[in-house]
């Protein structure tokens, strides 16, 4: 067993708070139960944000699908605002209101993991930018993160599940483990080369065992026009002036006629990562930064009871108009 809501238990609404549970048990007992509209926004972005991009909402008109109420939203991938309301739900409070903690979960990592996505896509321009995060996230959710990593921006996955959901292939390298099995690079990258399907783009990991310029023209000389590209995972102990270590192999590619090598890089980057080495570098990798993204602090907030505005303290009562970008 895996330590995972399944879809029965979310629907159920088994993953809510237990204060809705009781809150609920009241309401009936009392029979207070009344037409409510509530909308979906975020007050403050994570630090150094302006806006965010807006994923989840497959998920959330699943978990609704069943049930007598309204639900508006913008289009997964609008750019919004602070204050500016996502989605309004309106229906019977009872119908809904055990599912507002799966609701704002739902939206709440997946508009993170987009907005992430879109910085990180944004620094890049038009260079390649693939989600490589998988393995920093509890797998169950690979599938969702991969998603809104691809609404945000990103242009490959590399999970064959996620690539599965959004209908594109599988994004990929090598790993170090096959070249360290093999005891040396080329002899790995020829192995690669004769087994996997030639549609696959050859793109060799060059940081196992030596200076990464040389590993470079070694294997571009091996493989010639079948190499596509060559990428650098090259550890932080390691790096020193990483730019000027990708410049260095970027030359001497070139200088021997290696003009269509791409060069990859992964391994610790983000926004400013990307923006330090976009003069060199053809594509990245990026993982953690993806994966674990600051979620987004959506609040689900009453703004109509009966037709007549009403909220919170704090809070502006009344529906709002959101103007999409």
């Amino acid at each position: 067993m895996f330590n995972i809501a399944s879809p029965e238990d979310i629907k159920a609404g088994k993953v809510t708070d237990v204060y809705f549970e009781r809150a609920i048990n009241v309401l009936k007992e009392k029979g207070v139960n009344k037409y409510v509209k509530a909308e979906f926004v975020v007050k403050k972005f994570p630090s150094n944000y302006q806006w965010g991009v807006f994923a989840g909402l497959d998920e959330v008109l699943k978990l609704l699908e069943d049930l007598p109420v309204t639900l508006k939203a913008m289009p997964e991938g609008t750019i919004f605002r602070t204050n500016e309301p996502v989605m309004t739900i309106e229906g019977m409070y009872l119908d809904f209101a055990v599912y507002e903690t799966a609701i704002l979960g739902l939206i709440c990592q997946a508009s993170g993991i987009a907005t992430k996505s879109a910085r990180c896509k944004l620094a890049a321009g038009d260079k390649i930018v693939v989600h490589f995060g998988a393995r920093r996230m509890h797998p169950a959710i690979t599938p969702m993160i991969d998603r809104s990593s691809y609404i945000g921006g990103c242009d490959g996955v590399a999970t064959p599940i996620g690539a599965k959901l959004l209908g594109i292939p599988a994004s990929g390298t090598m790993p170090h483990a096959m070249i360290l099995l093999f005891g040396d690079t080329l002899e790995a990258v020829k192995a690669f080369d004769e087994v996997i399907d030639p549609k696959v783009p050859r793109i060799a990991l060059i940081d196992t065992f030596a200076d990464e310029k040389f590993e470079a023209i070694r294997i571009a000389e091996a493989l010639g026009d079948k190499l596509y590209g060559v990428r650098l995972d090259t550890p932080s102990s390691r790096r020193g002036n990483f730019l000027a270590i990708l410049k260095e192999v970027r030359w001497e590619l070139d200088l021997r006629g290696f003009k269509n090598v791409k060069i990859f890089v992964s391994g610790g980057v983000d926004e400013e990562v990307i923006k330090q080495l976009n003069e060199v570098v053809d594509a990245y990798g990026v993982g953690t930064t993806i994966s674990s993204a600051p979620v987004l602090d959506f609040a689900m907030d009453i703004v109509e009871i009966e037709g007549k505005p009403i909220a919170k303290r704090g809070k502006l009562s009344g529906e709002k108009t959101s103007l999409c970008e």
